[in-house]
């Protein structure tokens, strides 16, 4: 995508995403992980059809998405929790407005089959009694039970996937596990694919059985939940653990071995390893020169990152 310094100025291009490319199974939930400006909301949105690829193919279900007609009947099967559901719920709108408008605008159901879905979906979301919930605006519920209207939003047109972009990083604490755990227990009712995008890699172990590492617009590592939480192999997924609060009040002072800096700029990203600047462990004259491929140092863990060359 272009990027413009003022009004009329052209600062040149930014590669959100490279060379990014993985698949989906039904039933399988993934999470895509990394900071602010790693490319996971270009690749939700690039999978939503919101953002059109300046190059690679999406598929879905085996069929091409590359028409608008294509990206209309995508979105009728991809279901989408954005991260704060106050912002994401129309403030006009009572709970039982928002979820009949997607299955208007779809032309799905009668009048009679639309009022029980609403109330099938509201359960399934434990918004009950749904009586009690069905005429009130967003701003009557807690942030929590905002969640659960996003959710069943995203539910009520009986989607085969389900994207969320960082659905519990507006809710307290306390709620998050018990969202995560809802959305797993769905996803499994539904055998429904999921792609969940975090910055916290904490809670991807509540949630699902792969972990796409993402830094500076590229896929850095890839493993199932066990392996990464056990043994990341990139530098800076071994960063992002380190990154998590300790709940022991005896190690609050210890202090974390975290990299220093910011990630890069994607105008001007480094040359070599994009993570090289911040890498404790790089390679002189050859992470900030050569572009690392994927190693496979073991089966079914991916890494790009010369330490594994060998």
């Amino acid at each position: 995508m272009s990027s413009r310094n003022g009004v009329f100025s052209y600062a040149g291009y930014v590669r959100a995403l490279e060379n990014v490319s993985f698949d989906l199974h039904q039933g399988e939930a993934l999470t895509v992980v990394g900071e602010s400006g790693s490319g996971k909301t270009t690749l939700l949105k690039t999978i939503l059809g919101l953002v059109p690829p300046t190059k690679g193919e999406i598929f879905f279900e085996g069929k091409k998405i590359a028409k608008a007609l294509d990206i209309v009947a995508l979105r009728r099967s991809v279901g989408y929790v954005q991260q704060d559901p106050y912002g994401a719920l129309p403030p006009f709108m009572n709970v039982r407005r928002i979820l009949l408008e997607p299955m208007v605008v779809n032309r799905i159901g009668t009048r009679l089959e639309r009022e029980a879905r609403i109330r099938e979906v509201l359960e399934e979301v434990r918004l009950t009694p749904v009586d009690d919930f069905l005429y009130k605006f967003p701003h009557m519920l807690s942030g929590g039970q905002q969640q659960r209207v996003v959710i069943a939003r995203a539910l009520v047109l009986q989607p085969k996937m389900i994207v969320a972009d960082e659905p519990v990083s507006m809710l307290d604490a306390s709620v998050r596990v018990e969202i995560l755990q809802l959305m797993r227990r769905i996803q499994k009712l539904h055998n429904l694919a999921v792609i969940y995008i975090t910055h916290d890699l904490s809670t991807v172990r509540y949630f699902s059985e792969r972990v796409f590492i993402m830094y500076a617009g590229k896929l850095v590592e890839e493993a199932d939940v066990r392996t990464i939480v056990h043994h990341p192999l990139h530098p800076y997924t071994q960063a992002l653990l380190e990154a998590i609060p300790d709940p022991d009040p005896a190690n609050s002072k210890r202090m974390r071995n975290v990299p220093p800096g910011e990630p890069p700029s994607l105008v001007r990203p480094p040359s070599g390893c994009r993570f090289h600047p911040r890498c404790v462990h790089r390679i002189e004259k050859l992470c900030d020169v050569e572009v690392p491929p994927m190693f496979s140092p073991e089966p079914n863990h991916r890494v790009e990152c010369w330490l594994y060359k060998s």
